[in-house]
C-alpha cells in the first residue's frame, strides 16, 4: 500500500510503527454553526482511509477531535446571550447527525478541546522547560519558532518565507513576542469569554496546541497518519510538528496526508458570494449518500468542484449500483436452494475477482477512490450481463456479496432506503391496480401518467408493483 506522503512530497510504502495496529488523527470541526460541505470533504475521505484499513485488517485507533472554544463559539454566544457552551453542544449533537447521515462512523474517541485543557497545561509547561516557550508579560505563552530547527518541513518552505503567512488569533498585543513568527500557545482571558487557571495567567489555549495535546492524550507521542484538508498545512500542522517534536524529541507523524479544496461552481466557497452550503442544506435536495458517492468520485488530494449537475450525475451513477444489487438480491429470493456453481460460473467468478483485485490495486495507490468506483461500475455492468433466472444461487450471492463489501468500505450504502408514499399515492397505485383487475386499462394508463406528472415512476415486476421517485 501506497501513500502521498506531504511530508517528503512523494508517494511511501505505507508501514505502520506496530504491525497490524494503526494510530491515525484527524483533525474535526470548530463548532459554531452547522458543517459545510467544505467540512464534509476531510470527514468523508478519512472515514474511508480508515475503512479500507480496517478491511485489510488493521487495528485503526481513530482520533477526531472537536474545537469547542474559539472566537467564532464565543462571538456567536454573545450574539444569543448564552454560554458558549451551549453553542458548541448544540452544534456537535447536529454535526454528529449529519456524520451520521453521510455514514461516517464515529472516531474511537471525539476529544473536546476543553475537556483537555489539562494536557495542554503540561505539554506547554514541558516546552517551556525545554526552551521552547515562554511567557510574556501580560501572561500570554509563545512558541519559540525558531528554536525548532525543522519549522517549515511540512510546507517545503524557510522560516523568511513563512513570516507573511502565519494565521495568528489575535491577543491583547504582539509587543510581547520576540520574533515576528512566533505563535500563541496561552492567552490571557477577555472579559465575557470562557477561561481555565494556568501557571501564566487565567485564559484558555491558542489553536494549534489543541490537536498536539489530545494527539498525545489519546494516541501517544508518534501517530502512524495524520490528516486533514491542505488549508491546515500551514500554519496549524506545521505549528503541531513543532510543538510535539519540540516536546517529545521524536518524529510526530510519520504520514501526512491533506484532501485537496472543495469549489462551488468552480468558485472559492463563501458566503459573500452566496454559494456557501451546509450539509444539512444539501440534504434538503439530496440523499447524503450521494453527497459521499460524489465526494470519493474523485481523487482524495485532487480539487473537487461541487455542482447541482454533478450531484444529479452521482445520484445516477449511485443508482446504478443499487439496481444492479437490487436486481441480484430479487434473484436470490426466488432460489430457494442451491445448486452449487457450474463450471461456466467457476470461470465467471474468476472475472469477477479481477475487478475486485483492480478496486483493491486503487485503492492502495494512495486510495484511489476515483477508479475503485470505476470497478465497481464495471463489476455491477459484469453482475447486469451474466446473472440470471437460470444462475445458480451461489453465483448470485457471490456478486451481490462482493459489491456489496467493495461499497460499504467506501461507505456506500447498497440498500435503498424505505421512503413512506403519502395517503394521494399509495390510494392512486390501487386505484390503478383495481383498475387493472376490472381490465380498464385507460383508466389504468391515465393513473399512471398522473402519477409520473407527480414524479413518481412504476414499475411492473414479477414481485408486484415497484415504484421510485424521479
Amino acid at each position: 500500500m501506497k501513500l502521498f506522503n506531504t511530508l517528503t512530497g512523494a508517494k511511501e510504502e505505507f508501514v505502520p510503527l506496530e504491525p497490524g495496529k494503526v494510530k491515525m488523527y484527524v483533525c474535526g470541526p470548530t463548532v459554531y454553526n452547522f458543517i459545510h460541505i467544505g467540512n464534509a470533504r476531510p470527514m468523508i475521505v478519512f472515514d474511508t482511509v480508515r475503512r479500507y484499513l480496517e478491511y485489510k485488517g488493521y487495528e485503526v485507533n481513530f482520533v477526531s477531535n472537536f474545537t469547542d472554544v474559539d472566537d467564532k463559539i464565543i462571538k456567536k454566544a454573545i450574539e444569543e446571550g448564552v454560554d458558549s457552551d451551549a453553542i458548541s453542544s448544540r452544534y456537535i449533537k447536529e454535526c454528529k447527525e449529519d456524520m451520521a447521515a453521510m455514514n461516517v462512523r464515529p472516531a474511537t474517541v471525539h476529544p473536546k478541546a476543553t475537556e483537555e485543557i489539562g494536557e495542554m497545561i503540561g505539554l506547554i509547561e514541558t516546552l517551556i522547560e525545554k526552551g521552547h516557550a515562554y511567557r510574556a508579560e501580560d501572561g500570554t505563552v509563545y512558541f519559540r519558532t525558531k528554536s525548532f530547527e525543522d519549522y517549515g518541513k511540512l510546507s517545503h518552505k524557510n522560516l523568511d518565507e513563512l513570516q507573511s503567512g502565519f494565521r495568528e488569533i489575535k491577543v491583547t498585543g504582539e509587543e510581547g513576542k520576540e520574533d515576528s513568527s512566533d505563535f500563541v500557545l496561552w492567552k490571557p482571558k477577555k472579559e465575557g469569554e470562557p477561561f481555565w487557571e494556568s501557571p501564566w495567567c487565567a485564559g484558555r489555549p491558542g489553536w494549534h496546541i489543541e490537536c498536539s495535546a489530545m494527539s498525545k492524550k489519546y494516541l501517544g507521542e508518534q501517530i502512524d497518519i495524520h490528516g486533514g484538508g491542505e488549508d491546515l498545512i500551514f500554519p496549524h500542522h506545521e505549528n503541531e510538528i513543532a510543538q510535539s517534536e519540540a516536546a517529545s524529541g521524536k518524529e510526530f507523524a510519520k504520514y501526512w496526508l491533506h484532501n485537496g479544496f472543495l469549489n462551488i461552481d468552480n468558485k472559492k466557497m463563501s458566503k459573500s458570494l452566496g454559494n456557501f452550503f451546509t450539509v444539512r442544506e444539501i440534504g434538503e435536495k439530496f440523499d447524503l449518500q450521494v453527497l459521499r458517492f460524489f465526494m470519493l468520485s474523485a481523487h482524495y488530494r485532487s480539487p473537487l468542484n461541487f455542482s447541482e449537475e454533478l450531484m444529479e450525475s452521482s445520484r445516477n451513477g449511485l443508482e446504478r449500483i443499487l439496481n444492479g444489487v437490487e436486481k441480484l438480491a430479487g434473484l436470490e429470493q426466488r432460489k430457494s436452494q442451491g445448486t452449487g456453481l457450474s463450471e461456466k460460473e467457476q470461470l465467471l467468478v474468476k472475472e469477477a475477482e479481477a475487478f475486485k483485485a483492480k478496486y483493491e490495486a486503487a485503492m492502495e495507490d494512495d486510495f484511489n477512490t476515483a477508479d475503485a468506483v470505476s470497478a465497481v461500475f464495471e463489476l455491477v455492468k459484469f453482475s447486469n450481463t451474466t446473472a440470471d433466472e437460470n444462475s445458480s444461487r451461489e453465483y448470485i450471492i457471490y456478486l451481490k456479496k462482493t459489491i456489496e463489501t467493495l461499497c460499504q468500505v467506501l461507505g456506500i450504502l447498497t440498500e435503498r432506503k424505505k421512503e413512506t408514499l403519502d395517503e394521494e399515492v399509495e390510494a392512486l397505485i390501487e386505484a390503478r391496480q383495481k383498475a387493472r383487475k376490472e381490465k380498464n386499462f385507460s383508466l389504468a394508463d391515465q393513473i399512471r401518467q398522473q402519477l409520473l406528472d407527480m414524479g413518481i415512476v412504476l414499475e411492473d415486476t414479477r414481485e408486484g408493483v415497484k415504484w421510485k421517485r424521479l
